[in-house]
């Protein structure tokens, strides 16, 4: 049974008041003033640390109806010091939403990640940040897509790549436009969470110069997210290389998305991307019948 409007102002009232209770003065570079009656900061430092008055914070501990903003949330969630999962809880309990993703300024991924996409063998694999750069890769990934290590950072974003290679047309023939609108629509999905922003309105400018398609398909607005899912590749080494696509967000780093490709049981993908790997593709195995 889904909780009424009260009962959620009275678990945020409660919520508020023990995040309050944890944080010394100190903490949120105030004094302490001397001795104190209750630990932690007093409504009146919490409202003057979020920049809203004292008698507002003071009736939102006291489950008033009162209307609450996302700016507003997230100034309480930066005086109350909320890790990412407190601010979560904050949202759901003030708006009954998520609040728009924050990634780090800087993205990258870690040795354990590193270490899991190299295991993926003959599942190329690589993650992605919300921009929709690559910022993780396994060495099948490289060999299929290409070289990321010596591209430049702009070459990296997948939207980009998408829509200015001719490699990645060569690679996916008559399968590219459904591929690139799909690109386009997760792409759209992320700019949402920060219309506006100087990167993303730098890449919309550019791609809106270099590929007539990005030009005639922006306007539409679609919007999507999740896998593809079966992808055909043709490599200019390998020849044709089916399979089939698998996203999930990284627990502990929800700005990441991890994709891997899974090679198709029924084709022979898993043994031509084993040799690719190794280096062992004859040339009389890299086109299947049909292809020569």
């Amino acid at each position: 049974m889904e909780p009424s409007g009260q009962e959620r102002r009275q678990e945020l009232a409660q919520f508020l008041r023990t995040r309050r209770a944890r944080l010394q003065p100190e903490q949120a570079g105030l004094s302490s003033g001397g001795r104190r009656r209750t630990p932690g900061l007093r409504r009146a430092e919490v409202a003057l640390l979020a920049g809203v008055s004292a008698d507002w914070y003071t009736w939102l501990e006291q489950a008033r109806n009162i209307q609450v903003s996302a700016q507003v949330l997230d100034s309480l969630a930066a005086a109350l010091q909320l890790n990412g999962d407190e601010r979560k809880h904050l949202y759901l309990l003030a708006l009954q939403q998520l609040p728009a993703e924050q990634p780090p300024a800087s993205v990258g991924i870690g040795s354990v990640l590193t270490q899991f996409l190299e295991l993926q063998g003959t599942s190329p694999a690589y993650v992605m940040d919300p921009k929709l750069n690559v910022v993780g890769w396994n060495k099948a990934a490289a060999l299929i897509y290409g070289d990321y290590a010596s591209m430049s950072e702009r070459e990296r974003n997948s939207l980009w790549r998408t829509f200015t290679s001719p490699y990645v047309r060569r690679m996916l023939q008559h399968h590219w436009e459904s591929h690139a609108r799909h690109r386009l629509a997760t792409f759209r999905s992320h700019y949402a969470n920060d219309p506006g922003d100087s990167w993303w309105m730098s890449i919309i400018a550019e791609l809106n110069t270099a590929s007539p398609e990005f030009r005639a398909w922006w306007p539409q607005h679609d919007v999507l997210s999740g896998p593809e899912g079966k992808k055909i590749n043709h490599h200019p080494i390998a020849g044709r290389l089916v399979f089939d696509q698998l996203s999930f967000v990284v627990t502990d780093a929800p700005h990441l998305t991890m994709t891997i490709n899974v090679p198709d049981r029924d084709t022979d993908t898993a043994s031509r991307v084993e040799k690719l790997l190794s280096g062992s593709l004859q040339p009389e195995e890299r086109l299947q019948p049909g292809e020569r």
